[in-house]
């Protein structure tokens, strides 16, 4: 989960990329009022995966510098981690700005976090460990509540075993991964044909989000360059891969104008050696355009003459 929506939030795209135009306030609703999924650390799971979330969060702390400062923060901030857990379970659920402590504020405001980075910090030190969890948002800002006032009881699963599934879970997803400097398929990959579809990717869709496995299994190039200077971006701000069955194919660079509601694509670069389907794009574009609220699409004049992947 990211609060980013050049297009639309990473959480939905992805949705939409799998399963085309769907109703958007269902992930809310699994979320939120049936409870059936959760998020952790920016994550959203099934909630029968909690007894093995629930395993990671008990993880001792480990020997890297972060484990020792988060362990040393939590000890130190002893105070504002009391004020936080009994403001939620007085007032719960809060947005973070509901919450002042004269511990919130840090001595200088940070790059990321602004002034309020020791609440920051707090909240997501109590998150990662399962004392606190997000129950909802209000207006992009994540309400959090006790843990335990929102997940149902679960059976308590030793770290080794939790690390075991997750693991096996996390490879059937993925398909292919990298294991002792070679790629290795998981058993239930099938070789039958793949759908000659045609749709776009988020740069967090896990397909993708990988970058080293991309390039290696389909000779795809692909860095997200949002925070790259804009004088030094190949491609654009927040570019889309462009999957067609089992290959991609290109990458496109829109945005969502939601003043005009036009979805504006300012460029389309096909991959060396590749004809993009102009028709099945289109068309793809027009549902994404549904899906996001925009009432047109925008296309581009003409393709790039000369792809930054072909200067390479």
């Amino acid at each position: 989960m990211d609060p980013i929506a050049s297009i639309a939030t990473p959480q939905r795209l992805i949705l939409w990329s799998r399963l085309g135009a769907h109703d958007r306030d269902e992930l809310d609703r699994l979320l939120w009022d049936e409870r059936k999924l959760i998020e952790w650390k920016a994550f959203i799971y099934p909630i029968e995966d909690l007894p093995l979330l629930r395993a990671l969060m008990r993880r001792p702390w480990g020997n890297l510098k972060r484990d020792q400062w988060a362990r040393r923060f939590m000890q130190e901030q002893s105070s504002l981690r009391r004020y936080v857990l009994r403001e939620l379970e007085r007032r719960g659920p809060l947005a973070s700005r509901e919450l002042e402590h004269p511990a919130t504020r840090y001595h200088e405001r940070t790059v990321w976090w602004g002034t309020r980075a020791q609440l920051t910090w707090m909240l997501e030190l109590l998150h990662r460990r399962g004392r606190i969890t997000v129950v909802g948002r209000d207006r992009g800002q994540r309400l959090w509540d006790l843990a335990e006032r929102w997940w149902p009881e679960t059976e308590i699963v030793p770290l080794r075993e939790a690390d075991v599934v997750l693991a096996e879970k996390r490879r059937r997803a993925l398909g292919v991964w990298r294991e002792n400097a070679a790629w290795v398929a998981h058993a239930d990959v099938s070789d039958g044909d793949v759908a000659d579809r045609v749709t776009v990717l988020s740069p967090f869709d896990r397909l993708i989000h990988d970058r080293a496995r991309a390039e290696a299994l389909w000779g795809f190039f692909y860095r997200l360059e949002m925070y790259v200077p804009k004088a030094k971006r190949e491609y654009g701000y927040y570019v889309l891969p462009i999957l067609r069955g089992d290959r991609l194919v290109g990458r496109l660079d829109p945005v969502f104008e939601k003043k005009t509601k036009r979805l504006v694509v300012k460029a389309v670069y096909p991959e060396p050696g590749m004809r993009l389907p102009q028709a099945a794009l289109e068309r793809t574009l027009r549902s994404l355009a549904d899906f996001v609220g925009a009432a047109e699409v925008v296309l581009p004049s003409a393709s790039p003459a000369r792809t930054p992947a072909q200067r390479r």
